[in-house]
């Protein structure tokens, strides 16, 4: 039976973003009114109308989940699954649960609007240039949305509730309000919950301009993100994760 008006708490938090590779980074910079809009690197936009993003840099997964499970991950799981990490020895929890019973009464639910789209972009490369059977084998267990909620439930041996949410730019939002329900349900005791993106590619930066959706402000990077101007040309894109324990 749902209970509403059951107090759920938020006890770890963790985060990779274009301000830092931690909550504590992201807060400051932030509080400092830092922006972590800059020109791309992630790949030659010179033939685009828009030079400018928010990314993450100097993130080195392998120090977290190491090499062999990185090759395995697409970037926004990376991301993810970082984050759930500092999320979680926030919190103080003790993970694997001791217990089957404990394992059950924790779950993930982790939103993403695009999901690996960059493993995809990789693989429609990969099939072009060398054929089908250069395609990965691991393709489509990196480039599902649910690919971050599934490997971070792996990673902490947790057997709870365990979805992905993908509502565009909203999923993340979603995510952690389903995360509250599942609690006020009683269907779980904690839940690891938060959204991550990785859409920084050729792909995501041009389907989003051709909507004329995001910003071509490329003289001015760290002003380009202005939603409540008058004068406002679109978002900037961005990449990243933030995950929380409740």
């Amino acid at each position: 039976m749902s209970d509403a008006s059951r107090r759920v708490v938020i006890t770890g938090v963790g985060a990779v973003t274009s301000l830092g590779l931690s909550a504590q980074e992201t807060w400051e910079g932030m509080v400092a009114g830092r922006s972590g809009v800059g020109y791309i690197t992630a790949f030659d936009s010179a033939l685009f109308e828009v030079h400018i993003a928010s990314e993450v840099h100097n993130f080195k997964p392998e120090e977290v989940l190491g090499r062999r499970q990185v090759r395995r991950l697409d970037r926004f799981t990376q991301f993810a699954v970082y984050s759930a990490q500092m999320a979680v020895e926030d919190s103080g929890l003790d993970l694997p649960p001791a217990t089957d019973e404990e394992a059950d009464r924790i779950g993930v639910i982790v939103g993403s609007g695009i999901g690996g789209l960059i493993e995809i972009e990789t693989q429609h490369r990969r099939l072009l240039e060398q054929g089908p059977g250069r395609i990965s084998p691991f393709m489509i267990p990196k480039l599902m949305v649910n690919a971050a909620s599934g490997n971070i439930s792996i990673r902490f041996g947790v057997k709870g509730p365990n979805t992905a949410v993908a509502t565009a730019c909203a999923s993340g939002a979603h995510a952690v309000g389903d995360a509250l329900r599942v609690i006020q349900r009683d269907e779980a005791d904690v839940m690891i919950t938060g959204g991550s993106e990785a859409a920084v590619t050729g792909m995501g930066i041009g389907g989003f301009d051709a909507m004329r959706a995001i910003s071509r402000r490329n003289d001015d990077p760290q002003g380009a993100s202005r939603p409540f101007e008058l004068d406002r040309d679109g978002f900037v894109m961005g990449e990243g994760a933030g995950i929380l324990v409740v």
